[in-house]
């Protein structure tokens, strides 16, 4: 994985993200890619693996649709200088991957595992024995690669070793179908959990979306 550059480990990301997503078909454009999501307030997304200053003021030049999201693969101090008014910051995001391969993974006393896969997508829920949500997550597989999403651990649930439990269930099915590589892209809090099953940081990504005020409109 050391030989990709990051503008391939992104295009691999993009494309297990919106197989997890049910978004349209990436459109190439000359500095990365736009993505059509259809949500009210994630209307289409673009994604830029080696940013430069004139083509994030192109896009934001060109933005004027609220719900509009940039993907920066660079620190959020490098490019929020570039953005103009209107835009706001979300939580960063750290690009990783791992080889994939068989993972033991027990499930913990008090907790059941159900996983499931359908269209490509692998799906993880831990309940508690009372059938309460515990901790969820998928991972899309695209030929040889596959991209964990959506990882989540309900608050009085963490701590608890479900975090690893969901991700090495998903790496083991991931592998089981062929899959070899892994991706996603993981919160601040979520990069610690990560790291300690594996997964190296390769790139930093801003994440930021447009929603003007009521009087910028």
């Amino acid at each position: 994985m050391s030989d990709i550059g990051i503008s391939e480990l992104v295009r691999m990301w993009i494309d297990g993200w919106i197989e997890s997503r049910g978004a349209s078909d990436p459109v190439c454009e000359p500095w990365g890619w736009t993505i059509d999501v259809g949500q009210p307030r994630h209307v289409a997304r673009h994604v830029v693996p080696e940013p430069t200053e004139a083509d994030v003021r192109k896009i934001v030049a060109g933005t004027s649709a609220p719900g509009t999201w940039l993907k920066l693969f660079a620190e959020d101090e490098a490019v929020l200088p570039w953005l103009g008014p209107g835009w706001q910051r979300d939580v960063p995001g750290y690009l990783m991957t791992r080889p994939l391969a068989p993972e033991p993974h027990e499930i913990p006393a008090g907790y059941t595992l159900t996983n499931w896969t359908r269209g490509g997508v692998t799906r993880v829920l831990v309940r508690t024995q009372a059938g309460h949500f515990a901790a969820r997550g998928q991972m899309a597989q695209v030929g040889s690669h596959a991209v964990a999403d959506q990882i989540e651990t309900a608050a009085e649930h963490r701590r608890k070793g479900l975090g690893g439990l969901v991700m090495r269930t998903l790496q083991s099915s991931a592998y089981e179908a062929g899959a070899r590589t892994g991706l996603l892209v993981g919160t601040p809090e979520g990069q610690a959990l990560y790291s300690s099953l594996g997964w190296t940081t390769r790139s930093p990504m801003a994440s930021l979306w447009y929603e003007p005020s009521e009087a910028a409109r």
